[in-house]
């Protein structure tokens, strides 16, 4: 019971519920091995009562992240000070945009009093999603339910009909700005308590309101000009394209983060060295300013031959995406660049970087520098250089001085060209334009767990529990974070990473989020199944996500597939944050499990048939999907077996789109079944609709294949045709096949009579 205790008292769950009506205790060994992760001492009776002790005396006026959420009621712990308490907000400084910077503004003092409301004011204000009555919100024209609008504040949030109503702030609570402050509060009885307040919008910035884009993989997307693998000059490419051709509102994208180096690479883009930077293996060399100022011309012409032959391999020969040679070119070339004197505004440009991206660039251009030298893992340097902040590493910082700067220009030239990017979707007439991914976590050896040591479980994993679908469970091999950290830090960590993303990002898609709410800890050396359940605080970690949004005028897509604990999908869509709906995943699982009619589906999510851990369009319809798991040994059960019910399963969505006439071609015309499949997913209210790139050319290879390693080529495969051939950039926007299925896409114009014919 103390131990149970002592876990709930720190956010460790003692069981869980894989299926509604099944419940499942968690190892002693694990709790204990998890709350010492949060640095708790459980491993003996004795030092489970002195802990539990400790915890339930200690008496906090304040938790160290305070939220409060714009014209909402105030959180139970300043709502509830006492009368008379002496209530002080010391605002961040900042800019114009509401980005932090400048002068600090002058406090705001207040002293709490009794509940009740203002004189005069109403009892009860408009819950998030409905704006006050008068506000710039509620008079803002042409503004539908449900649909936002731009005032000289921002963002205002969706309004609708289904917007319950909440009670209002107290009179004596005077809002402060929308940022992250310190909050200082003196009680009568003279306690006092400081805590970081974070004072975020009600919901994130919304997408159009029905908006299509393309779903790529970057290093699977060649064209004539690339490297080996796709780069941010095809990701322009194709969103300039996108936008002004076929009329897409966004392109969204695998992760960039900066992968671990080393021989093998690690290919998925999911398990990366940093999340808060990103990698210059997609930089486009040629679009460098100074590249076509280096004088060794012979060795960059030497350097772009060997280029086109990785790129003619893998287009024309059957070689995989080889990453790592990508690099080993790219690396050269960026070493006779970064040699090329920048201009003065150049100079400008790169010092202001410096500036802004400060202490976390410097670490991580300094963890680029040692991996070259003491390899990728920095559990393996020598000890002084294992913490970033000892002597041996500050001497270290000062001999490899020139690596350092070669690592932060790259991260700059990088950052210039996301930049570029989102501007040229932007140009292109793109409402959303790059949506960029953040993946759930990083890699134990990379730059962010050297820098931010303190933040992260060491000796933990994150994974997924046993269920239907792996009665083994998943080990992801990614350390979580601390959530006792990021409370008492102000989520610092965790507010550089997305101010970092969004800064050119149109759109962010989060990886998991119901990661948000807890994660799965796995301890190291333990199974899966020995896992449990760790609780993030869900409201600082959705605010700092709004606010941060916020700012970068961006909106967010959740990845909410698989195991969803109650309550977190109204969680999300309360705050503004799109859900992912998979077309074959809608089902009327609380009815009769038949697939879910169009109208039916939820309006606030990215719908589409598919993402990169599954199967093709073209794939499922075939059931290609199946017989290449039984090739790979995947089945559970016979391949007749298999093959039947997948085959019942798509039977029921053909004969769905047949009965909305969605199908006219009939039966066995597998390109006709794709574009109906999507002319179903625009026949949803989904607000944004998204086309796996593949599916446009008839790709049945899936990208990845979760359960697999060596087994299959996974990240590493270009996009193809329907026969396994790679095709490029240039081959697919020219694709009939995919002007044919993007037509599907297009809005029908109304029919409208001549001037002269219309009606008085």
């Amino acid at each position: 019971m103390g131990l149970s205790r002592l876990a709930a008292l720190h956010g460790v769950a003692t069981s869980y519920s894989p299926s509604p009506d099944v419940t499942v205790s968690v190892p002693d060994d694990t709790v204990i091995a998890v709350l010492a992760a949060l640095g708790v001492d459980a491993g003996t009776p004795a030092d489970v009562r002195k802990c539990l002790a400790a915890a339930e005396s200690r008496s906090r006026l304040l938790p160290p992240t305070v939220v409060v959420w714009a014209g909402e009621p105030l959180p139970s712990a300043l709502a509830g000070l006492p009368p008379g308490s002496t209530v002080t907000v010391e605002p961040e400084p900042s800019d114009s945009s509401g980005h932090p910077a400048g002068r600090p503004p002058a406090p705001l003092s207040m002293r709490a009093r009794a509940a009740g409301p203002a004189p005069g004011a109403p009892a009860c204000s408009p819950a998030p999603g409905s704006p006050a009555p008068g506000s710039p919100a509620a008079d803002a024209p042409g503004t539908a339910p449900g649909e936002t609008a731009e005032t000289a504040e921002g963002v205002v949030p969706p309004r609708g009909d289904e917007a319950a109503v909440v009670p209002a702030p107290p009179a004596w609570w005077i809002p402060p700005p929308h940022g992250v402050h310190r909050i200082h509060v003196r009680t009568p009885d003279n306690r006092r308590a400081t805590a970081t307040l974070v004072a975020a919008p009600p919901r994130v910035p919304q997408p159009p309101e029905r908006t299509h884009g393309f779903l790529v993989q970057l290093y699977s997307l060649l064209s004539a000009r690339s490297w080996g693998m796709g780069d941010l000059g095809d990701l322009t490419d194709l969103a300039v394209w996108a936008g002004r051709s076929v009329g897409s509102g966004f392109v969204q994208v695998n992760p960039l983060h900066a992968a671990v180096p080393g021989k093998p690479t690690d290919p998925s883009p999911y398990r990366p060295s940093s999340r808060r930077f990103p990698d210059p293996v997609h930089l486009h060399v040629e679009s460098i300013p100074e590249y076509g100022h280096v004088r060794d011309r012979a060795t960059l012409d030497d350097l772009r031959q060997d280029a086109a032959a990785l790129s003619e391999a893998v287009l024309n020969k059957g070689a995989l995406i080889d990453r790592d040679a990508v690099w080993e070119l790219k690396s050269q070339a960026l070493e006779l660049v970064v040699r090329v004197p920048l201009t003065p505004g150049r100079r400008a440009d790169y010092c202001d970087f410096l500036a802004e991206q400060g202490q976390a660039l410097e670490d991580h251009a300094l963890w680029c520098a040692l991996a070259e030298v003491h390899g990728p893992d920095w559990h393996t340097w020598p000890e002084a250089l294992r913490d970033p902040r000892s002597p041996g590493t500050a001497r270290a910082r000062s001999e490899l001085l020139d690596r350092v700067d070669f690592h932060c220009r790259l991260a700059w030239l990088t950052a210039g060209q996301l930049a570029a990017a989102q501007r040229a979707a932007e140009d292109a007439g793109m409402g959303v334009g790059i949506v960029h991914d953040l993946a759930v976590g990083v890699h134990p050896a990379g730059a962010d767990t050297w820098s931010q040591q303190e933040a992260f479980a060491h000796g933990m994993s994150v994974g997924a529990p046993p269920d239907a679908f792996n009665a083994r469970g998943q080990d992801w091999g990614l350390p979580p974070w601390r959530p006792d950290v990021l409370a008492a830090t102000g989520y610092a960590a965790y507010r550089g990473l997305l101010r970092g993303l969004l800064a050119h990002a149109g759109a962010l898609r989060i990886d998991h989020v119901m990661g948000l709410f807890r994660l799965w800890w796995v301890p190291e050396g333990r199974p899966p199944t020995d896992g449990t359940y760790v609780a993030y605080d869900a409201e600082a970690m959705l605010a700092v996500l709004v606010l941060e949004a916020h700012r970068a005028r961006t909106a967010v897509v959740g990845e909410d597939l698989g195991t969803v604990a109650p309550g977190v999908r109204e969680a999300l869509a309360r705050r503004g944050v799109l859900g992912t709906s998979v077309l074959w995943f809608e089902r009327d699982w609380e009815g009769d499990g038949r697939p879910l009619a169009p109208e039916k589906w939820r309006r606030d999510c990215l719908a589409t048939a598919t993402t990169h851990d599954l199967p093709s369009t073209a794939a499922r319809l075939t059931g290609d999907h199946v017989t290449l798991r039984h090739r790979l040994g995947l089945l559970t059960r016979s391949l007749e077996e298999e093959l039947t019910e997948d085959a019942t399963d798509t039977a029921e969505w053909l004969a769905l789109l047949a009965r909305l006439r969605m199908l006219p071609e009939g039966d066995g015309d597998e390109e006709a079944a794709v574009r109906a499949v999507h002319r179903f997913l625009r026949r949803t209210p989904a607000r944004m609709t998204g086309v796996w790139l593949p599916d446009t050319v008839g790709d049945r290879r899936p990208q990845n294949l979760p359960g697999t390693w060596d087994q299959y080529p996974n990240w590493r495969l270009p996009i193809a045709d329907p026969e396994g051939h790679p095709v490029t950039l240039e081959e697919i926007t020219a694709s009939p096949r995919l002007h044919a299925l993007m037509e599907v896409l297009r809005p029908r114009k109304p029919h409208t009579a001549p001037p002269g014919e219309r009606r008085p």
